[in-house]
């Protein structure tokens, strides 16, 4: 509905009401247009729709693949948001992710934790709201600025300055976009998946990502000791996921499947099989086990049946079993393809490097199956980047015959190699890496899940060097405030970020002439108009 339909709208209610003395339609009209979003259930249909709409998008042209970053904190979320749409007008097939990995990290009453799902479930459910809480205060922000531009132009009688800002109320963007949110491996068995599942979509998230490891046993996908479950048990997971978009009334709601498998050797349980060639004895036939005779069973021992043959499976001390080494690949294959025939949207495969062949030989077979398949990805702060790429393009020199003599292959990472050739074009397939990667490896979103931790830890540092050191004062104020004021960050008006300009809004609203205002001649923030 249009700004002036709104009015309308508010002045028709108002007037049948003779009590409602000093409220104006034109306030009423501004808080509703501030306020869009009443339920984190709004946000879910709002953004899974902007999803399906940019899914459908990548499927005719990879090159409309999707991005995020993580964001560990509601005004990080905001920051980012606010950002994105002072450099590229619109937030269009830019996203947030909430990292699990963060949430352990940085939110939970515990203190820090590994990323193995120790902490309190709702702290999840509880980011994703403080995110969209965040998201929508800056668009109230922006709207009560536009606003303020509004009675300017109408002080000033500028009717062509009024008509062109209220084009822009008419066509303005939210700064709510879609959540990809982390739910580990589900937090318990499948009922568990299902309660967390409805908070977190309840709180606003559209998307939810959930992975085939224990749930007990969960480790970061980029640490060692992954333990997956049978093909079943995450199946009756996806599903629960899905009840709880559809009893919630998100019927377009997105289920990404991540498979651990390429780095998870271990199982905790060996698959139930009905028949030869089922999901259960796929999922067996990947086992390491030794054949054996009657004569060799022994007390304990845990038997299957492969090709008419009893063989033993590989347990552990620890009481897990073991796959054949070199087997990950085809078993994040398998993994991928049930995911999607059993209710999935998108694939998330884990993997120890960004290497786009590697990641494009998995996907060609899935997609021989499925062939709309896709990825999100994780470009993850885990890969030594550089020292990555700069392998990667050694390895190709080498394979062409182009001469290599000048570079030691395990000390890429160094200095002395900026600047040479071969870091160059290191650099520019890393520039080019998602674009190359959405059209040859399917991946239809990129995110890097722990990028503001990353930032926050730098820009600190680099703060905390100079304020406490030589420079004193000027650390501060050539490192940051004299870099906010001319890069045009908003925050450098930290008053009006933090709500100030609205609540003076508001304080008019409700008390007209009588209000009084923070915003006056005497406020600090004046000096930043300049």
């Amino acid at each position: 509905m249009s700004y002036q339909a709104l009015v309308e709208e508010a002045q028709k209610l108002i007037s049948s009401n003779e009590k409602w003395t000093g409220v104006s339609a034109d306030a009423v009209a501004r808080m509703r247009l501030q306020n869009r979003f009443q339920t984190g259930l709004d946000i879910a249909r709002y953004t899974a729709a902007i999803m399906r709409k940019d899914m459908a998008a990548y499927d005719r042209d990879p090159a409309n693949y999707t991005q995020s970053l993580g964001c560990w904190h509601g005004f990080i979320g905001q920051q980012k948001i606010i950002s994105i749409k002072k450099h590229f007008g619109n937030t269009d097939r830019r996203y947030l992710y909430l990292s699990g990995w963060m949430v352990a990290a940085l939110r939970s009453e515990f203190g820090p934790l590994p990323d193995q799902s120790m902490h309190e479930k709702t702290s999840v459910p509880a980011l994703i709201e403080e995110l969209y809480t965040f998201l929508r205060q800056a668009d109230a922000r922006e709207l009560g600025m536009l606003f303020r531009e509004i009675d300017k132009a109408r002080a000033n009688g500028d009717k062509v300055r009024e008509r062109q800002l209220q084009h822009s109320l008419d066509n303005f963007q939210t700064h709510v976009v879609p959540i990809i949110a982390d739910i580990d491996a589900g937090f318990g068995n499948a009922e568990a998946t299902y309660l967390l599942a409805k908070k977190m979509i309840e709180a606003g998230a559209c998307a939810l990502q959930i992975e085939n490891q224990v749930s007990d046993e969960k480790q970061c996908g980029h640490q060692d000791g992954k333990v997956t479950v049978p093909h079943e048990d995450f199946v009756s997971k996806i599903r629960a996921v899905r009840y709880a978009f559809l009893e919630l009334g998100v019927d377009d709601g997105i289920i990404v499947a991540r498979t651990d498998s390429l780095g998870a050797g271990l199982t905790k349980q060996i698959a139930f099989s009905a028949k030869d060639g089922d999901i259960g004895d796929q999922y067996n036939s990947f086992l390491d086990c030794d054949e054996v005779e009657a004569s060799q069973i022994t007390n304990g021992d845990v038997l299957i049946t492969r090709g008419g043959k009893v063989m033993r499976p590989k347990r552990l001390r620890s009481n897990l079993f073991q796959f054949r080494q070199g087997t990950g690949a085809d078993r994040c294959v398998l993994d991928c393809i049930n995911a999607l025939q059993n209710g999935a949207d998108l694939l998330w495969i884990e993997t120890e490097k960004p290497h786009i062949e590697q990641i494009a030989e998995m996907v060609d077979r899935v997609r021989e199956v499925i062939p709309n398949a896709k990825l999100v990805y994780n470009n993850s702060p885990s890969f030594n980047w550089t020292l990555n790429f700069r392998q990667q393009v050694f390895d190709a020199w080498n394979e062409s015959g182009k001469d290599t003599s000048s570079y030691d292959r395990s000390k890429l990472m160094s200095e002395t190699y900026d600047g040479t050739e071969l870091a160059t074009e290191a650099d520019e397939r890393i520039r080019t890496f998602q674009r190359d990667a959405a059209k040859r490896a399917g991946i239809f979103h990129h995110l890097i899940t722990l990028p503001t931790y990353h930032t926050a830890a730098l820009s600190t540092d680099n703060l905390a060097k100079e304020y406490f050191g030589e420079q004193g004062m000027l650390g501060y104020v050539a490192g940051v405030q004299r870099k906010e004021i001319r890069q045009g960050i908003a925050c450098v008006k930290h008053q009006n970020m933090a709500g100030s300009d609205i609540g003076d809004d508001h304080k008019e609203y409700f008390a007209g002439e009588a209000a009084l205002k923070a915003g006056g001649e005497h406020n600090t923030m004046n000096q930043f108009a300049a």
